[in-house]
């Protein structure tokens, strides 16, 4: 598909000019060890996440996320995951682990998500009756929407979620999650258009333990897309 078919994103705040979408940016996320760590960044992923909330099986604690952090080299996005977190604890962890971005992954508010001085994306829980460009307005001070499946519990469970739901045009940029693997993220890429899709279990081979070649083929999947 040549690259300037690519669907445009028009900002409808002041500190979103409008967008091209020349190469969908990958971010990995839920590293826990080193070497998958090591695995992405060579593998070309633009982001890494590492997981702040106690519930997941990718939690990591405060030092051990330090150790994995710093490890990242230049120009690789480093973003912490947190859902509903305290904010002094959060604040703690910012203190301690030098993170890019912020994701919010919970019911935050938008005044809760500001209150840090960070960037953030906010996630947005994809179900049936929610107005995604409402929520895009309400979270306007938004670095951008992660679209992630709705399930009772936080994060998308590895589910995918109904890519109908999601608007032509928003005014954020959108990252795509939610049961991608590298035999569907292109269908998710073509339909969609998004600034950047977001994986973790479809490259694992058990939770929180990803795997080189899972992780070199889903990326190849994106760059293939977008050639």
């Amino acid at each position: 598909m040549a690259l300037a078919s690519r669907r445009p994103y028009h900002g409808a705040f002041d500190h979103f000019p409008a967008l091209t979408v020349s190469r969908t940016r990958v971010k990995i996320c839920g590293i826990t060890r080193e070497q998958d760590l090591d695995a992405a960044i060579n593998a070309g992923a633009d982001a890494l996440g590492f997981v702040f909330y106690p519930p997941s099986s990718r939690f990591l604690e405060t030092p051990r996320a330090a150790e994995l952090v710093r490890r990242v080299p230049p120009f690789v996005t480093r973003v912490g995951l947190f859902v509903n977190p305290d904010p002094a604890v959060l604040m703690a962890t910012l203190a301690a682990v030098p993170l890019d971005l912020i994701q919010f992954q919970g019911d935050e508010t938008p005044a809760f998500c500001e209150q840090f001085g960070r960037p953030y994306l906010k996630v947005a829980r994809m179900r049936p009756g929610l107005d995604l460009v409402e929520f895009a307005c309400a979270y306007a001070s938004a670095r951008g929407l992660l679209l992630d499946t709705y399930v009772e519990s936080y994060g998308g469970a590895g589910q995918k979620f109904d890519w109908s739901l999601v608007p032509k045009a928003l005014p954020l940029p959108v990252v795509v999650a939610g049961g991608l693997t590298a035999e569907n993220v292109g269908a998710a890429i073509r339909q969609l258009r998004p600034w950047a899709v977001d994986v973790s279990s479809g490259v694992e081979v058990a939770k929180g333990v990803k795997d080189a070649t899972k992780i070199a083929a889903f990326i190849a999947a994106v760059k293939n897309t977008d050639a």
